[in-house]
Protein backbone atom coordinates (compact mmCIF):
# COMPACT_ATOMS: atom_id res chain seq x y z
CA UNK A 1 0.00 0.00 0.00
CA UNK A 2 1.08 3.28 -0.86
CA UNK A 3 2.28 6.23 2.28
CA UNK A 4 -0.46 8.67 2.48
CA UNK A 5 1.66 11.33 4.20
CA UNK A 6 1.40 14.66 2.86
CA UNK A 7 2.89 17.71 3.98
CA UNK A 8 0.18 19.92 4.95
CA UNK A 9 -0.17 23.66 6.86
CA UNK A 10 -1.09 27.23 5.17
CA UNK A 11 -2.29 26.61 1.45
CA UNK A 12 -1.42 22.61 1.64
CA UNK A 13 -4.35 19.56 0.49
CA UNK A 14 -5.10 17.89 3.69
CA UNK A 15 -5.49 14.11 2.37
CA UNK A 16 -8.30 12.15 2.60
CA UNK A 17 -8.12 8.62 3.75
CA UNK A 18 -10.71 6.08 3.28
CA UNK A 19 -10.23 4.20 7.17
CA UNK A 20 -12.29 1.10 8.27
CA UNK A 21 -11.58 0.74 11.88
CA UNK A 22 -12.01 -2.76 13.90
CA UNK A 23 -13.88 -1.70 16.91
CA UNK A 24 -14.46 -4.56 19.86
CA UNK A 25 -11.75 -7.01 17.65
CA UNK A 26 -10.09 -9.13 18.41
CA UNK A 27 -11.08 -8.54 21.86
CA UNK A 28 -14.30 -7.19 22.67
CA UNK A 29 -14.63 -3.71 24.27
CA UNK A 30 -15.33 -3.29 28.14
CA UNK A 31 -17.64 -0.84 29.31
CA UNK A 32 -15.49 2.08 30.73
CA UNK A 33 -13.02 1.70 28.15
CA UNK A 34 -10.71 4.67 28.70
CA UNK A 35 -8.72 2.64 31.67
CA UNK A 36 -11.70 2.21 33.75
CA UNK A 37 -12.44 5.72 33.90
CA UNK A 38 -16.08 6.13 33.91
CA UNK A 39 -15.74 10.21 33.38
CA UNK A 40 -13.35 9.79 30.56
CA UNK A 41 -15.33 7.18 28.92
CA UNK A 42 -18.49 8.87 29.21
CA UNK A 43 -16.73 12.16 27.99
CA UNK A 44 -15.58 10.21 24.68
CA UNK A 45 -18.77 8.80 23.86
CA UNK A 46 -20.73 11.72 24.27
CA UNK A 47 -18.33 13.27 21.55
CA UNK A 48 -17.85 10.44 19.30
CA UNK A 49 -21.42 11.31 19.31
CA UNK A 50 -21.60 14.67 18.49
CA UNK A 51 -19.39 14.09 15.50
CA UNK A 52 -21.59 12.55 13.01
CA UNK A 53 -24.41 15.60 12.97
CA UNK A 54 -21.70 17.96 13.79
CA UNK A 55 -19.19 16.80 10.77
CA UNK A 56 -22.42 17.39 8.50
CA UNK A 57 -23.14 20.47 10.07
CA UNK A 58 -19.58 21.88 8.91
CA UNK A 59 -19.60 20.36 5.78
CA UNK A 60 -23.20 22.40 4.88
CA UNK A 61 -22.00 25.43 6.21
CA UNK A 62 -18.81 25.30 3.84
CA UNK A 63 -20.85 24.37 0.80
CA UNK A 64 -23.24 27.03 1.13
CA UNK A 65 -20.15 29.67 0.13
CA UNK A 66 -18.70 26.89 -2.84
CA UNK A 67 -20.09 28.89 -5.58
CA UNK A 68 -18.26 32.38 -4.15
CA UNK A 69 -14.34 30.55 -3.72
CA UNK A 70 -12.84 31.69 -6.95
CA UNK A 71 -9.26 30.63 -5.64
CA UNK A 72 -8.49 27.02 -7.10
CA UNK A 73 -5.92 25.98 -3.98
CA UNK A 74 -8.73 26.61 -1.77
CA UNK A 75 -11.46 25.02 -3.62
CA UNK A 76 -9.02 21.82 -3.52
CA UNK A 77 -8.79 22.48 0.29
CA UNK A 78 -12.18 22.32 0.68
CA UNK A 79 -12.84 19.18 -1.37
CA UNK A 80 -10.01 17.52 0.88
CA UNK A 81 -11.77 19.17 4.38
CA UNK A 82 -15.18 18.31 3.39
CA UNK A 83 -14.02 14.13 2.44
CA UNK A 84 -12.62 14.02 5.35
CA UNK A 85 -14.85 15.08 7.85
CA UNK A 86 -17.61 12.81 6.04
CA UNK A 87 -15.13 9.83 6.82
CA UNK A 88 -14.69 11.15 10.37
CA UNK A 89 -18.53 11.11 10.27
CA UNK A 90 -18.62 7.55 9.34
CA UNK A 91 -15.61 5.97 11.48
CA UNK A 92 -17.74 7.51 15.23
CA UNK A 93 -20.65 6.13 13.76
CA UNK A 94 -19.04 2.98 13.71
CA UNK A 95 -17.45 3.25 17.45
CA UNK A 96 -21.00 4.40 18.57
CA UNK A 97 -22.68 1.66 17.27
CA UNK A 98 -19.89 -0.21 19.67
CA UNK A 99 -21.20 2.30 22.44
CA UNK A 100 -24.46 1.72 22.31
CA UNK A 101 -24.25 -2.02 22.37
CA UNK A 102 -21.97 -1.32 25.69
CA UNK A 103 -25.18 0.35 27.18
CA UNK A 104 -24.66 3.87 26.57
CA UNK A 105 -27.55 5.80 26.84
CA UNK A 106 -26.45 7.79 23.39
CA UNK A 107 -29.33 7.31 21.49
CA UNK A 108 -31.74 9.86 24.05
CA UNK A 109 -29.18 12.40 23.60
CA UNK A 110 -28.33 11.73 19.15
CA UNK A 111 -32.00 10.84 18.36
CA UNK A 112 -33.65 13.97 16.56
CA UNK A 113 -29.97 15.91 17.14
CA UNK A 114 -29.36 15.95 12.78
CA UNK A 115 -32.72 17.65 12.01
CA UNK A 116 -32.74 20.07 15.35
CA UNK A 117 -29.14 20.69 13.95
CA UNK A 118 -30.63 21.80 10.40
CA UNK A 119 -33.19 23.87 12.19
CA UNK A 120 -30.62 26.01 13.94
CA UNK A 121 -28.40 26.15 10.40
CA UNK A 122 -32.26 27.52 8.68
CA UNK A 123 -32.41 30.09 11.24
CA UNK A 124 -28.86 31.68 11.25
CA UNK A 125 -26.92 33.52 8.85
CA UNK A 126 -24.99 32.05 6.21
CA UNK A 127 -22.10 33.80 7.42
CA UNK A 128 -22.55 32.64 11.41
CA UNK A 129 -22.93 28.95 10.53
CA UNK A 130 -19.82 29.37 8.97
CA UNK A 131 -18.15 30.99 11.51
CA UNK A 132 -19.18 28.57 14.00
CA UNK A 133 -17.79 26.14 11.99
CA UNK A 134 -14.18 27.80 11.89
CA UNK A 135 -14.46 28.25 15.81
CA UNK A 136 -15.71 24.47 16.37
CA UNK A 137 -12.68 23.76 14.20
CA UNK A 138 -10.26 25.76 15.80
CA UNK A 139 -11.40 23.89 19.38
CA UNK A 140 -10.50 20.05 17.52
CA UNK A 141 -7.39 21.80 16.18
CA UNK A 142 -6.44 23.00 20.07
CA UNK A 143 -7.96 19.42 21.43
CA UNK A 144 -5.60 17.21 18.61
CA UNK A 145 -2.44 19.09 19.30
CA UNK A 146 -2.60 17.99 23.23
CA UNK A 147 -3.72 14.40 22.15
CA UNK A 148 -0.79 14.04 19.72
CA UNK A 149 1.28 16.13 21.51
CA UNK A 150 0.71 14.33 25.82
CA UNK A 151 2.31 11.15 26.55
CA UNK A 152 -0.72 11.13 29.45
CA UNK A 153 -3.41 11.28 26.94
CA UNK A 154 -1.78 9.00 24.99
CA UNK A 155 -1.76 6.86 27.58
CA UNK A 156 -5.44 7.20 28.59
CA UNK A 157 -7.19 6.34 25.71
CA UNK A 158 -6.42 2.58 26.67
CA UNK A 159 -8.68 0.67 24.54
CA UNK A 160 -5.86 0.54 21.47
CA UNK A 161 -8.87 0.87 18.14
CA UNK A 162 -10.21 3.74 20.25
CA UNK A 163 -6.79 5.29 20.64
CA UNK A 164 -6.36 4.61 16.93
CA UNK A 165 -9.43 6.70 15.90
CA UNK A 166 -8.41 9.65 18.41
CA UNK A 167 -4.81 9.42 16.74
CA UNK A 168 -5.95 9.64 13.53
CA UNK A 169 -8.60 12.16 13.99
CA UNK A 170 -6.48 14.05 15.58
CA UNK A 171 -4.08 14.46 13.00
CA UNK A 172 -6.69 15.36 10.14
CA UNK A 173 -7.64 18.21 12.49
CA UNK A 174 -4.59 19.42 12.08
CA UNK A 175 -4.29 19.14 8.56
CA UNK A 176 -7.86 21.03 7.83
CA UNK A 177 -7.63 23.31 10.92
CA UNK A 178 -7.78 26.62 8.63
CA UNK A 179 -10.15 25.33 5.81
CA UNK A 180 -13.12 26.98 7.18
CA UNK A 181 -11.29 29.54 9.02
CA UNK A 182 -9.50 30.65 5.68
CA UNK A 183 -13.45 30.42 3.41
CA UNK A 184 -14.67 32.47 6.15
CA UNK A 185 -12.47 35.33 4.83
CA UNK A 186 -12.27 34.50 1.70
CA UNK A 187 -16.21 35.70 1.40
CA UNK A 188 -15.89 38.61 3.49
CA UNK A 189 -16.71 37.39 7.05
CA UNK A 190 -16.45 40.00 9.07
CA UNK A 191 -14.42 40.01 11.94
CA UNK A 192 -15.97 41.10 14.24
CA UNK A 193 -18.49 38.12 13.78
CA UNK A 194 -15.83 35.71 13.98
CA UNK A 195 -14.64 36.89 17.65
CA UNK A 196 -18.53 37.31 18.59
CA UNK A 197 -19.18 33.46 17.87
CA UNK A 198 -16.23 32.38 19.50
CA UNK A 199 -17.08 34.53 22.73
CA UNK A 200 -19.71 32.46 23.16
CA UNK A 201 -18.89 29.18 22.62
CA UNK A 202 -15.73 30.29 24.60
CA UNK A 203 -18.42 30.81 27.55
CA UNK A 204 -20.76 27.80 27.09
CA UNK A 205 -19.06 25.09 25.21
CA UNK A 206 -17.52 23.16 28.66
CA UNK A 207 -19.94 23.43 30.79
CA UNK A 208 -22.51 22.59 27.66
CA UNK A 209 -20.37 19.42 27.70
CA UNK A 210 -19.78 18.64 31.27
CA UNK A 211 -23.53 19.12 31.93
CA UNK A 212 -23.88 16.61 29.32
CA UNK A 213 -21.30 13.98 30.62
CA UNK A 214 -23.07 14.40 34.10
CA UNK A 215 -26.48 13.46 32.14
CA UNK A 216 -24.61 10.76 30.53
CA UNK A 217 -23.47 8.98 33.91
CA UNK A 218 -26.99 9.55 35.44
CA UNK A 219 -28.14 7.88 32.77
CA UNK A 220 -26.02 4.80 33.47
CA UNK A 221 -26.52 2.70 36.68
CA UNK A 222 -23.35 1.26 36.61
CA UNK A 223 -21.48 4.79 36.80
CA UNK A 224 -23.42 5.62 39.81
CA UNK A 225 -20.29 5.63 42.00
CA UNK A 226 -19.84 9.21 43.69
CA UNK A 227 -16.60 8.56 45.30
CA UNK A 228 -15.05 7.69 41.73
CA UNK A 229 -16.82 9.98 39.76
CA UNK A 230 -15.83 12.68 41.83
CA UNK A 231 -12.42 12.10 42.13
CA UNK A 232 -12.18 10.71 38.18
CA UNK A 233 -13.97 14.47 37.56
CA UNK A 234 -11.18 16.36 39.78
CA UNK A 235 -8.42 14.00 37.75
CA UNK A 236 -9.76 15.23 34.54
CA UNK A 237 -10.19 18.99 35.16
CA UNK A 238 -6.59 18.73 36.54
CA UNK A 239 -5.19 16.90 33.90
CA UNK A 240 -3.52 17.32 30.53
CA UNK A 241 -6.89 17.35 28.65
CA UNK A 242 -8.82 20.24 30.48
CA UNK A 243 -5.69 22.23 32.43
CA UNK A 244 -4.65 25.37 30.38
CA UNK A 245 -7.30 24.84 27.39
CA UNK A 246 -9.36 27.74 27.68
CA UNK A 247 -6.28 29.63 27.21
CA UNK A 248 -4.94 27.75 24.15
CA UNK A 249 -8.29 28.33 23.01
CA UNK A 250 -8.65 32.21 23.78
CA UNK A 251 -6.00 33.28 20.99
CA UNK A 252 -8.93 32.91 18.40
CA UNK A 253 -10.28 36.19 20.01
CA UNK A 254 -7.56 37.65 19.10
CA UNK A 255 -7.93 40.57 16.30
CA UNK A 256 -6.39 39.32 12.81
CA UNK A 257 -6.01 35.99 14.33
CA UNK A 258 -5.32 32.71 11.85
CA UNK A 259 -5.50 28.97 12.50
CA UNK A 260 -1.70 29.22 10.86
CA UNK A 261 -0.15 31.24 13.88
CA UNK A 262 -0.54 28.23 15.93
CA UNK A 263 2.34 26.04 14.56
CA UNK A 264 1.78 22.61 14.82
CA UNK A 265 3.95 21.56 11.85
CA UNK A 266 6.31 19.55 13.09
CA UNK A 267 3.76 18.00 15.06
CA UNK A 268 1.66 17.23 12.11
CA UNK A 269 4.74 15.50 10.05
CA UNK A 270 5.74 13.37 12.69
CA UNK A 271 2.30 11.65 13.22
CA UNK A 272 1.54 11.45 9.37
CA UNK A 273 4.65 9.30 9.74
CA UNK A 274 3.90 7.41 12.55
CA UNK A 275 0.33 6.72 11.86
CA UNK A 276 0.44 6.68 7.86
CA UNK A 277 4.27 6.45 6.81
CA UNK A 278 6.08 3.11 4.91
CA UNK A 279 5.51 1.50 8.52
CA UNK A 280 2.77 3.63 9.92
CA UNK A 281 0.32 2.13 12.67
CA UNK A 282 -2.70 2.85 10.63
CA UNK A 283 -1.61 1.53 7.16
CA UNK A 284 -3.53 -0.96 7.09
CA UNK A 285 -6.78 0.59 8.07
CA UNK A 286 -6.74 2.33 5.12
CA UNK A 287 -9.31 0.74 2.76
Amino acid sequence: MTSSVQKTGAGGYPKVRRMKFRFGEPEPMTKYYAGDDIVLSHLVALLSAAFPPGEESFIRSVRRFADQITDPVLKKRVAAFIGQEAVHGQQHGSLNEQLFALGYPLPRFVSGRGDLVQRAERLAPPAAHLAITAAAEHYTAVLAARVLSSPEIQELAADPEVRNLLNWHALEELEHKSVAFDVYRSVGGPEWLRIAIMSVLYVFTIPVVGLGVLASILADPPAWQPITVTRQSYRLIRGPIVRGLLSEIQVYLKPGFHPDDVDTGALLRQWQTELFGADGALVDRVR
